[in-house]
């Protein structure tokens, strides 16, 4: 029996790669983050001096999306899936802020979209995957069998992900980390592309207040319930 599809979507910092991670493993579903595709595209941007003077010029990433090659290794030692850019691991470079500053400003652009999309639905073809990102349910994966839309409050989801960098960066201030996390909101939510939505049929799992532990119950309990219909509805 072909096993479920498990779409994550929600704002940024909301500790959707890690619950969906933790879900894959409890259910022995493979794990794709998405966010760090989109963060892979946006160091290859940086690296490749795409952005001037702060803004991009989305005309040269797009002629170069050819040359960009992304997959996903498994890390024995760390018990993780690492993402390659053109066969470098960069896990440790996309995690910085200057790529958390500028991953909107490249996840918009609709031909990025067009070719991470097309990856994302080629991994997931077979099902038994849990996948995050933010238009998992709405555009990547449409007929999954369960969707999930996580939030939190933004003073919240800025205090995870300055405790998140603030020991990577000596200089960092928690009024610029939740800055980032507003602008990104606006972003995510406005683009003409895949905007962030909640689809009718996702379940909202705001998790301000949830510890990992209360929040990892819920989104196994509701992903249970979905593979139990499943095998019902085979019978």
């Amino acid at each position: 029996m072909k096993k479920i599809t498990i779409a994550i979507d929600g704002h940024s910092s909301t500790g959707k790669s890690t619950a969906a991670k933790e879900l894959a493993k409890a259910l022995n579903y493979i794990y794709v983050d998405t966010g760090a595709m989109y963060r892979a595209m946006t160091y290859f941007a940086l690296k490749n001096g795409f952005f001037e003077n702060d803004v991009l010029n989305e005309t040269r990433l797009i002629q170069s999306l050819d040359d960009v090659d992304l997959s996903f290794e498994y890390d024995q030692s760390k018990e993780k899936s690492i993402i390659l850019l053109n066969g470098e691991n960069v896990e440790n470079f996309i995690r910085q802020m200057d790529v958390a500053n500028k991953v909107s400003y490249v996840a918009k652009i609709p031909e990025v979209r067009h070719k991470l999309v097309k990856i994302q639905q080629k991994i997931g073809e077979k099902g038994g995957l849990v996948m995050d990102g933010r238009d998992i349910g709405s555009v990547v994966f449409p007929e999954a069998e369960l969707k999930i839309f996580m939030t939190a409050t933004a003073n919240e989801r800025a205090k995870r992900r300055f405790n998140e960098l603030k020991g990577s960066s000596s200089d960092l201030n928690f009024d610029e980390v939740l800055a980032n996390v507003q602008e990104r909101d606006l972003i995510d939510s406005s683009r003409e592309t895949s905007p962030l939505i909640q689809t009718d049929d996702a379940v909202k799992l705001d998790n301000t207040n949830l510890t990992k532990e209360e929040q990892a119950d819920v989104l196994l309990k509701l992903a249970m319930k979905q593979i139990r219909l499943r095998k019902l509805n085979m019978l």
